[in-house]
């Protein structure tokens, strides 16, 4: 998940593989985008040693900052599976089979955060950035940039009403430039922030939040539509099944989750909905 801290290791990877015994084939590469932990590679090494022999294979984990990137490796067959947005996921469904979708507060859906530097009572809301430097996630993030574009069409501000604005590659990045004042504002994930909130870090407790979007699809695990091999199956019911044993719901609560559903396309219509109403999303009104 970097989607989300999604705490980043820069631009190399991060890898988490099976060390129980002897290294075991065929090989799951799993990419995602920084998860929201501080222990991020001791957490994906437990997990890649909890999946493993369940999947009867060495499963690695491997992170980019940046959602295009990893659809690109998806794409070029580098990973088999990757945790993503739903906005890249409803954007090039076409060339996605989804796998599974997380359950956060029991449910398969997620909000988008407005935050601020705490105390700062000159922004309130949408209206008031004009003129304010604005800190995105990622040009393919729902809640980190998509969500954004909505809402701020909707008081009339255009990117060039702006001081200026940039992407921070990152939510957990979102949340320390705020805090630093490098931004005056930012776009973030709720799901985020809040675990962000739970573990105590320094970002979050200098920053507030302002609004909240509607609830959208949370950002789901896929696979390329010709990768739903045996090994992915078998990936998505062990996913499913985590819940029922005590290493996997250890797992969970680490990443501050209930668990996993298959899901549908259905879960993401909002997000569809909401991308065929920006221009240039790459999304069709429909």
């Amino acid at each position: 998940m970097r989607r989300r801290t999604w705490m980043t290791a820069g631009a190399g990877w991060l890898a988490g593989s099976v060390t129980r015994g002897a290294t075991l084939r065929p090989r799951l590469r799993i990419g995602l985008t920084a998860v929201i932990l501080a222990d991020e590679a001791a957490f994906l090494a437990r997990w890649a040693a909890y999946l493993g022999p369940r999947l009867g294979g060495e499963v690695v984990f491997l992170s980019r900052d940046e959602y295009q990137r990893l659809h690109d490796m998806l794409n070029a067959g580098q990973i088999d599976a990757l945790w993503t947005c739903g906005y890249p996921y409803v954007r090039f469904r076409k060339q996605l089979h989804l796998l599974a979708v997380p359950l956060y507060h029991g449910r398969p859906t997620y909000q988008s955060y407005l935050i601020r530097h705490k105390g700062d009572a000159s922004i309130r809301g949408w209206p008031d950035l004009r003129g304010k430097v604005f800190a995105y996630s990622d040009p393919l993030s729902n809640s980190g940039w998509l969500v954004a574009q909505g809402e701020l069409a909707k008081v009339g501000i255009g990117p060039h009403d702006f001081k200026r604005s940039f992407f921070a590659h990152g939510h957990s990045h979102v949340a320390e430039a705020v805090a630093a004042r490098l931004a005056d504002a930012g776009s973030i994930d709720g799901y985020v922030w809040e675990t962000m909130r739970l573990q105590g870090m320094q970002a979050v407790a200098e920053t507030e939040v302002i609004w909240k979007s509607q609830h959208h699809g949370f950002p789901p695990l896929v696979t390329a539509v010709n990768g739903w091999t045996p090994q992915a199956r078998a990936l998505q019911a062990t996913l499913l099944a985590m819940g029922n044993d005590a290493e996997g719901r250890a797992l969970l609560q680490a990443l501050n989750l209930d668990g996993f559903i298959a899901g549908s396309f259905a879960d993401f219509e909002s997000i569809y909905r909401l991308a065929g109403s920006v221009p240039g999303s790459g999304v069709e009104a429909g």
